[in-house]
Order: structure tokens, then sequence, then C-alpha cells
């Protein structure tokens, strides 16, 4: 009487005719899983992953002899001089007055504070100043950064407007000022060869303090000169 053949040695067999004429024949696609399952290993292995002819197919696709152009290809890939960008050495703060994006250089900000009451000042409603305002326990004055540079017309009727969506708190060579802002966008670095030339649209006013701009989020920014702009609030000041 002729034994009764074990489970399992009919992939196990495949396995082996796989090792040892080098062909991969996907089997799983035509009576496995993915095909008619007619595969008769099916009901023991009940998915194809855990057929030995699979997993042997996986050995062979792994340990497949390489293409000649493959060495040199990747020695020529890796052999090639890596270009790292340099380090950003600029960082400003980049903030929003009415339409127009502006930028600091971010050591010349000590805080961003929260809206709150500008107190306005007597024979000072057509400058630049809007007031003063508490910071801390401190009155700061607040200055129109936009009148300075000409985003918006001064009109002698026109009161300051009691509150903004943020105020900006800003110092340099020790003097400190606070301007209220449309909207911060936080921290921006970038390189100094990034700066262009301001475009003609830009006014002559806005072009003084500004002498470049940068592309932040597809959009222009202009990059303001802190130490003119200060010299000019000062002057308005005086």
């Amino acid at each position: 009487m002729q034994s009764a053949q074990p489970a399992g040695s009919v992939a196990q067999t495949q396995a082996g005719d796989l090792a040892s004429n080098g062909e991969i024949d996907t089997c799983w696609h035509r009576i496995g899983v993915y095909g008619d399952g007619t595969c008769p290993e099916l009901p023991r292995f009940i998915h194809c992953r855990n057929c030995p002819v699979h997993s042997q197919a996986a050995h062979q696709l792994l340990d497949r002899p390489l293409p000649e152009e493959y060495r040199r290809e990747w020695t020529v890939h890796f052999g090639k001089e890596e270009k790292r960008a340099p380090p950003a050495n600029l960082s400003a703060v980049v903030f929003r007055l009415q339409s127009e994006w502006l930028a600091l250089p971010s050591q010349a900000f000590q805080e961003i504070a929260e809206r709150r009451r500008i107190h306005s000042l007597p024979h000072r409603r057509q400058g630049i100043v809007l007031g003063l305002m508490n910071i801390r326990g401190e009155l700061l004055i607040c200055v129109a950064l936009g009148r300075l540079l000409g985003l918006e017309k001064i009109s002698a009727s026109a009161a300051p407007r009691a509150g903004y969506d943020r105020l900006l708190v800003v110092s340099w060579e020790g003097t400190r000022f606070a301007f209220p802002a449309d909207e911060v966008k936080g921290i921006h670095r970038f390189q100094s060869q990034d700066l262009r030339e301001p475009p003609a649209t830009v006014t002559k006013s806005a072009a003084n303090f500004a002498p470049g701009i940068f592309l932040w989020q597809q959009k222009p920014v202009g990059y303001l000169d802190v130490g003119s702009l200060f010299a000019a609030l000062n002057r308005s000041l005086a």
C-alpha cells in the first residue's frame, strides 16, 4: 500500500523547484488568493503569504543578481558632491499693515502683546502718534507705522482706533515704541542674498525704509531697515 503524501509537500516541492531554476512563478496571481483560488494548498495555508512558495519567491527576489549597471549608477550617485543650502543668516518677524506684508529684524522685537486700549493725546491726532499704552506697568508711545510708511492717508477728521488685533513692542539703541499690526505671522529666517530690490509699485516713502523685499509663502514682504525707521520715528516725535 502506497503511503499517503504528507500535507504541504506540494508547496514545498514547488518552493524547491523555484530555488533550483531561479525563475519566479507568481502563482498567487493565477491560482492563489489573487487568482481563481484553485490552488490545492489554499485550505491549509488560508492565504498565499503563509505559503513557502510565496516566501521562497521573496527570497529569490531579494537575492537576485544585481544588474550590470546597478553598481555603476549608485556609485555615480553617491560620488556626487552634496550641495547643502547655506544656513539662514537673517531672522525677521513678519507682520501685516492693511494689505502690505512687512518685516523687521527679530532682535528689534521685545514683545507681541494682545490688543489693549490706546489712550490718545491732545493735539496729536494728525501725526503718527496714536497715543500711550500700558505695557506691563510702563507707558509707551504707540505710533501708526503705516502712516510713516505712506500706507495710509492722514485725515484730520479721522479718530485713532481704540483697539487693534496685535500690538508690537520694538526697541533699538535704547528707544522703545509700540505699534499696532493687523496680523502677525511669526519669525522667518532667510539668506541675505534672498533680498531683492522693491518693485516700482512700492510707494517712495515705503521704499526709503524697505531697501529690499523677500518672498514668504509666495508673498512679497518688505524688509524694513530698523536703523532708518527708528531715526524717522525719533525725528517725528522731536
